[in-house]
């Protein structure tokens, strides 16, 4: 950050009293510029036994595998912010929806909230943001093929729980670099 989006005068950084970060302070107004982590709110699609993929036709990870998901808007919930991604991305409508993870990511500054849900009926389609949209058994997971590695740990924790029925909501740190869980 250059400039002050208040009144367009140069900003530094520096840490602002009573603060302990430093932050893009304008040198002018001396408005306080925040930069905090962005927030990707999914859907963690479910038909039977089957999970709901879309594989990637945009970057980052183009042709890669991930579930429903996106950067939440401003003034839209967690949840509302899931419902539309798994819309915008997968064509698919799920019902039932309940909190499943957090996942923190702070070394790219990223919290990922997961709902886990199931598809209202077995329809759902590509879009201009995926290529292609599939369920997949658990055998036929493409783990090799997956675009994030809160993708995998999702998936990873999500189907330990169906083995008990048991789906306690999450929270987990991911540190960098991950190591896979299916190497």
């Amino acid at each position: 950050m250059n400039f002050c989006s208040a009144c367009g005068n140069a900003v530094i950084k520096k840490i602002p009293e009573g603060d302990n970060r430093e932050r893009h302070v304008c040198v002018t107004c001396e408005i306080i510029h925040y930069q905090n982590p962005k927030v990707i709110a999914g859907v963690l699609p479910i038909y039977g036994d089957q999970v709901l993929l879309c594989k990637r036709s945009i970057e980052p990870r183009h042709g890669f595998w991930t579930l429903p998901a996106g950067f939440l808007e401003n003034g839209e919930s967690s949840l509302d912010g899931a419902l539309r991604e798994c819309v915008e991305e997968a064509n698919a409508q799920v019902i039932n929806p309940s909190l499943y993870g957090l996942f923190d990511i702070p070394q790219i500054n990223q919290v990922y909230v997961f709902y886990r849900a199931e598809l209202a009926e077995p329809v759902f389609g590509p879009s201009s943001e995926s290529s292609e949209v599939a369920l997949f058994d658990e055998a036929d997971i493409p783990w090799s093929e997956l675009a994030f590695p809160v993708v995998e740990l999702a998936l990873d924790h999500y189907l330990r729980d169906r083995q008990t029925g048991e789906y306690e909501v999450k929270h987990e740190q991911i540190a960098r670099p991950w190591r896979s869980r299916r190497a």
